[in-house]
């Protein structure tokens, strides 16, 4: 089985709109055929909270119930403490960070500059393919 990937709201978004490069997208497609997609909690908020169309919202859902939803545990509480106390990130992306950290994922995003910081976190630009 390959890599375990925890995909950012911005990735998510992008994939399924059709607006990541074809390289990227591919990518993307291929970890989405071998389920191997993971979302924090929080990325399923905020891509549910996304303003877009009702055929958007749905394509939105349904890409949220193929993929596991990871909850906040006391594990990805207490990293995300550890990481607002070391890097001063923004808290979503604290505990997205967190939550990939804590159940080894390598995070797909296209803001890789949100998370920098973070040396510990493998992170992948979806627009570098």
């Amino acid at each position: 089985m390959g890599t375990k990937h925890l995909i950012d709201s911005n990735a998510v978004i992008e994939f399924l709109g059709g607006t990541l490069p074809s390289a990227g997208s591919d990518w993307m497609q291929n970890i989405c055929d071998q389920n191997l997609q993971y979302l924090s909690v929080i990325n399923k908020i905020e891509v549910l909270g996304f303003n877009g169309s009702p055929s958007e919202l749905l394509v939105f859902s349904e890409f949220i119930q193929a993929a596991q939803v990871i909850p906040l545990s006391e594990a990805v509480v207490q990293q995300t403490i550890e990481i607002r106390k070391i890097y001063k990130i923004k808290l979503p992306d604290a505990i997205i960070a967190a939550t990939a950290m804590v159940h080894d994922l390598t995070l797909i995003t296209r803001n890789t500059s949100d998370f920098y910081p973070i040396q510990q976190l493998p992170c992948i630009n979806v627009h570098h393919f």
